[in-house]
């Protein structure tokens, strides 16, 4: 499997640490309200990558972070007169509602700042004691980016011209306008640790390097996350890592897209900023993920209600032809056998798109021409061939986390009598019966359809 590595600017062949195994680091929310959309892009996108990566037999641990303390979290708390840590874990518990809604799977570990501090602490000592980083007189501790002279080798912006970008805070303490924050001294009404440097707590960069370690190791096979994290977020998880550990941070990085909404960027004061939540109220968690899917990971994609509306009519044409393909295992009649040449077809063509870089659109496009071959030749099947055709479909649409809603009416007896009677009626060409009978069931929530295996029923 090939993905594009952020760091080289290309496409790369992934050769993880360990035969076998990959370490994946995916940064999380800052939990301090519910996701939006844009946030909910890089939770699917990675989800399909740990199981695409698990689908072609690696083992995975991913670990994704939550930060449980910030500036925005003790904001929220100061507003609404409670604590850092029980906005925290209100949020921690809203973002698993909407994850799983998504069927997005837990990660292996879900660490957090405040239960990594003993080593984050550990972390800027070294880097203070081996000159990478320094104390200011205000309390502060920031790490010296002149320090590492790669610094600016993920963003590919040399350390000169990103100097030279740079605002000066007058009076910040800082060497340098680039340098950045390890350690922040406590202020009034602040949640606070002990540290070397006196009372305070992490900056925001530091904690991702503590967290990663702890449970993958000084060096990781992939690092992921959205865009706008290249810089400064992740350009400083590198610098402060290489420099305390004296090794590669991460062998690959993965960054997704942007998402626009109506083609405008997502403002609250443009008055079109979503929540997950507020898009699943009207129409469902799973059209939101299918939307994910429907652009590269890397490219930007722009929500609109018809375009959402759009992903609802694909998810429908998905699960009526499961249910027909279901429908057609039960009523098996045929002797054919071509369905499974078009099953290792689909399998492939899935394979191919997936390894070029986690191209989802053209993974769709294998199912649905998929979705084609079994509505064009399901009925000439034999049940053998159907079975195939049916864990195919269910292998392919699994590693994309689809057709996760997917229910089987149980049907009452009074509805399998009546259909009984309907039969009865048109063998005898009682055609006012049956349709009087038809008639009934739609009343009852119902629908009926001929076909030639037999009389097919779906629920209204």
């Amino acid at each position: 499997m090939q993905i594009y590595n952020t760091l080289t600017r290309k496409k790369e062949e992934i050769v993880p640490i360990q035969p076998g195994h990959i370490g994946i680091y995916a940064c999380g929310p800052t939990v301090y309200n519910y996701i939006h959309i844009g946030n909910a892009r890089p939770i699917c996108a990675f989800d399909v990558l740990r199981r695409y990566l698990k689908y072609r037999g690696y083992t995975v641990t991913y670990v994704q972070n939550f930060t449980d303390v910030d500036d925005k979290i003790i904001k929220k708390a100061n507003e609404e007169g409670t604590t850092a840590a029980e906005i925290a874990k209100r949020y921690i518990a809203e973002y698993k509602t909407d994850a799983h809604g998504l069927n997005v799977m837990d990660a292996d570990v879900h660490p957090t700042v405040t239960n990594c501090m003993d080593l984050i602490i550990d972390i800027v000592k070294k880097l203070v004691d081996s000159g990478h980083a320094y104390a200011a007189d205000n309390g502060d501790v920031y790490f010296r980016t002149s320090s590492f002279p790669e610094y600016g080798k993920l963003s590919g912006q040399p350390i000169e011209e990103l100097q030279a970008g740079a605002r000066i805070y007058i009076n910040d303490g800082k060497e340098e306008p680039l340098d950045f924050a390890v350690w922040k001294a406590a202020k009034p009404g602040e949640p606070y640790w002990d540290s070397p440097w006196g009372k305070g707590r992490p900056g925001w960069h530091i904690e991702c390097s503590a967290m990663s370690r702890t449970h993958l190791g000084k060096t990781i096979d992939l690092h992921c996350g959205g865009q706008d994290l290249i810089f400064p977020h992740h350009e400083n998880e590198i610098a402060q890592s290489e420099c305390a550990n004296g090794c590669e941070f991460a062998h690959y990085w993965m960054h997704n897209g942007f998402i626009n909404v109506d083609n405008q960027k997502m403002s609250k004061s443009l008055h079109n900023f979503f929540t997950v939540r507020d898009v699943a109220d009207l129409y469902g968690y799973e059209p939101i993920r299918y939307f994910m899917l429907t652009a590269g990971y890397r490219m930007p994609l722009n929500y609109t209600v018809d375009l959402i509306e759009s992903c609802k009519n694909s998810l429908e044409r998905l699960y009526t032809c499961r249910d027909n393909l279901d429908f057609a295992i039960r009523n098996a009649h045929g002797t054919d056998t071509a369905l499974t040449e078009k099953c290792e077809e689909a399998r492939k063509k899935f394979k191919t798109a997936m390894d070029d870089d986690l191209n989802t659109p053209d993974a769709l496009a294998a199912i649905f021409e998929f979705v084609k071959d079994i509505n064009t030749m399901s009925d000439a099947a034999d049940k053998a061939t159907l079975e195939k055709a049916d864990a195919t479909f269910d292998e392919l649409t699994g590693v994309l986390g689809l057709m996760y809603n997917r229910k089987k009416d149980e049907v009452p007896a009074e509805v399998t009598e009546l259909v009984e009677k309907r039969a009865a009626a048109k063998k005898a060409k009682d055609w006012a019966a049956a349709d009087a009978i038809r008639a009934q069931l739609t009343e009852m929530g119902w629908a009926v359809k001929d076909t030639a295996q037999g009389p097919q029923l779906s629920k209204i």
